[in-house]
């Protein structure tokens, strides 16, 4: 089982470059990084796990900044959003930002998405957010065609365009791959359809792992990885579970805090990580 870290980069913590050669020096795999463009100051839409949102939602680099950041000083580090809200985003420009990433860092893009659960923050993009599932599904169609095709086109009920030329290609094959995040039924069935890698939530269980694996196969999808976020505590009884369900990725959670404190943090997480990986 290989080891990532997922965190919040913000104006306020480690830098992004110094954070990716960091995890590169100490054995990690991955660097997945959240993306919220925005938090609305209503704050209606409930958090999974949080009552009261921590500060660095609220401040957010753009992930495919930092990560260009964090490419710039490693070269096997995998370079991953964990997850881009896709609904929130134009397509043609996500495509252009993901393959640009994927050939500044000689192909090491793993691309998460997800529909993200602030409705609101979704609303001020003009997006009705009960139209999120639909959405997302044709934009994940319509990003393997411009990435795929020379002149690629698309003609859905949310996303239509006609034969356009966009370049860069990305430098992986047939295209960077599309982690699904979530759990939902929704989520899985997309999942099975368009995705090349699963991002479960945190609320994840090893007993869930091994069901989805099952379903999955029932699927005809035989070989899907999983790349399971920590829940921030570091447990090792934890990592054994999923290790044993036949996880290919333990990714822990990082708080976001000053380099020096950062740095401990990993420090303590590497010596975690040598120990069942």
């Amino acid at each position: 089982m290989d080891f990532g870290v997922s965190t919040f980069v913000t104006d306020e913590g480690i830098r992004p470059d110094v954070l990716g050669e960091a995890l590169e020096e100490r054995g990690f795999d991955s660097l997945f990084l959240a993306e919220h463009s925005h938090i609305p100051v209503s704050r209606k839409s409930p958090h999974p796990r949080y009552d009261s949102l921590p500060r660095w939602y609220y401040r957010t680099l753009d992930p495919f900044v930092a990560l260009t950041a964090a490419a710039v000083n490693t070269s096997n580090l995998v370079l991953g959003t964990g997850i881009a809200l896709l609904v929130q985003r134009d397509v043609i420009y996500t495509a252009k930002e993901v393959a640009s990433l994927d050939v500044v860092s000689r192909g090491r893009v793993a691309f998460g998405v997800g529909v993200g659960w602030n409705r609101e923050e979704t609303e001020n993009h003009g997006i009705d957010p009960r139209t999120r599932g639909e959405r997302i599904d044709e934009q994940i169609e319509a990003l393997k065609a411009i990435w795929t095709q020379e002149q690629a086109e698309y003609h859905g009920k949310h996303v239509d365009f006609d034969p356009i030329f966009a370049w860069p290609k990305p430098v992986q094959t047939p295209h960077p791959p599309i982690y699904v995040g979530g759990g939902s039924p929704a989520a899985l069935r997309r999942l099975a359809r368009h995705g090349d890698a699963w991002l479960p939530t945190q609320q994840t269980s090893a007993d869930e792992i091994r069901r989805v694996r099952d379903w999955l196969a029932e699927h005809g999808r035989t070989a899907v990885p999983f790349s399971v976020f920590g829940d921030g505590s570091a447990d090792a009884d934890a990592i054994k579970r999923f290790a044993e369900a036949g996880v290919e990725r333990y990714t822990f959670l990082l708080p976001t805090l000053p380099e020096a404190e950062t740095l401990t943090a990993l420090d303590d997480l590497a010596r975690l990580a040598a120990d069942h990986r």
